[in-house]
């Protein structure tokens, strides 16, 4: 299937290398509102160089692939999907639960299909996971624990000022990878309670090229958040960019009979470690290839291609984003929510299958 790039900023070279290493996608253009960045892109990657506006309209583009800042994430796929194009987003799937809603209903409405990172999900270390806790080696999940403790970008991003705006933060920026994997090896969530501070006012930009800059913080930057699952687990997550240091584990799933030690959610690999009842621990290797970025869009043209649902399906996007919003809601107004959404568990991926291969 032919793919269109809109956006070519900092994460786009990601998915030109991941994507050209699958076999059924073909990255054929880009655009970005930058003239000299989308010329730079096309040029490297040896694709069609292309505005926006005819990139959305283009017929040899099957997939858009939406790159843009979170804040137009919603205006893009939306103008994707009125252009009779499937789109798949990056995280968040827009930054208000009701965009998202108007995402998938759209989508629906049109006959084409959303979807949504993060796709790391699909990698080999949550893959493997899956398979443990499916077979039943921790047995029946109780619990999780979930931390991503850092202190913001602005030491090595180019352009770190929207992370510090309405749809920013740490639980929208990384919240998307911890959520879709619990929600991946646990199943959607019912009810949750949040609690949201932010340790500074502003923050001053530390790389180039706008060192010296300061940012003013919009949004809260430490989220802790509490989760009940439909399957009756209870989580705790904490995402924050007000910490210096941590030694706390990324995902860690508490089970009847052990406790499974989950990859960082950020990457696609391991290391994968089990405990059960009072044994040592022990390293899992990888049951299923690693995978890398783009990982998100070749399931999607799959499903395309072979009539089933994508794994990535904008449903599952649009569960985390509710989460994610109302954890900070649910602390402004100092009250347990009940989600309205529901998504469906992604599949599991077949074993034995070539990276890549979903099918």
């Amino acid at each position: 299937m032919k793919i269109g790039i809109v956006g070519c900023g900092n994460i786009s070279p990601r998915y030109f290398e991941g994507l050209k290493q699958y076999d059924g996608v073909d990255v054929v253009a880009c655009a970005d509102l930058d003239a000299e960045r989308t010329a730079s892109r096309a040029v490297e990657y040896s694709v069609q160089a292309m505005t926006p506006q005819e990139l959305l309209a283009h017929p040899a583009v099957d997939i858009v692939v939406n790159l843009t800042l979170p804040q137009v994430h919603a205006e893009v796929s939306l103008g994707a999907i009125a252009a009779g194009k499937h789109v798949y987003s990056e995280k968040p799937l827009a930054i208000s639960a009701s965009d998202g809603d108007a995402i998938v209903e759209a989508a629906e409405k049109a006959g084409v299909v959303a979807g949504c990172a993060p796709d790391t999900f699909l990698g080999g270390g949550l893959q493997t996971c899956r398979k443990l806790i499916d077979d039943g080696v921790i047995g029946r999940p109780v619990a999780a624990t979930a931390f991503m403790m850092g202190h913001g970008h602005e030491h090595w991003h180019p352009d770190p000022a929207f992370f510090y705006k309405h749809g920013g933060g740490p639980m929208y920026d990384m919240g998307p990878y911890y959520l879709t994997a619990l929600v991946s090896l646990m199943g959607p969530v019912r009810r949750i309670a949040g609690a949201t501070s932010s340790a500074f006012e502003h923050r001053t930009v530390l790389s180039e090229p706008k060192r010296g800059q300061r940012v003013d913080v919009e949004i809260p930057t430490h989220v802790t958040g509490l989760l009940d699952f439909h399957s009756g687990a209870a989580a705790t997550i904490v995402t924050s960019f007000d910490v210096w240091g941590s030694r706390l584990p990324r995902i860690e799933i508490y089970g009847t009979e052990g406790t499974l030690s989950v990859p960082d959610p950020n990457t696609f690999g391991g290391p994968v470690e089990v405990q059960r009842g009072r044994e040592e621990w022990e390293s899992v290797p990888l049951a299923y290839p690693e995978g890398r970025r783009g990982l998100g869009v070749v399931d999607m043209a799959n499903a395309l291609q072979n009539g089933r649902k994508s794994r990535v399906d904008a449903r599952l996007a649009r569960h985390v984003l509710e989460i994610m919003e109302g954890l900070h809601e649910s602390s402004d107004v100092d009250r347990h929510l009940v989600l309205r959404s529901k998504c469906d568990q992604p599949a599991a991926v077949p074993l034995g299958l070539p990276e890549g291969h979903f099918d």
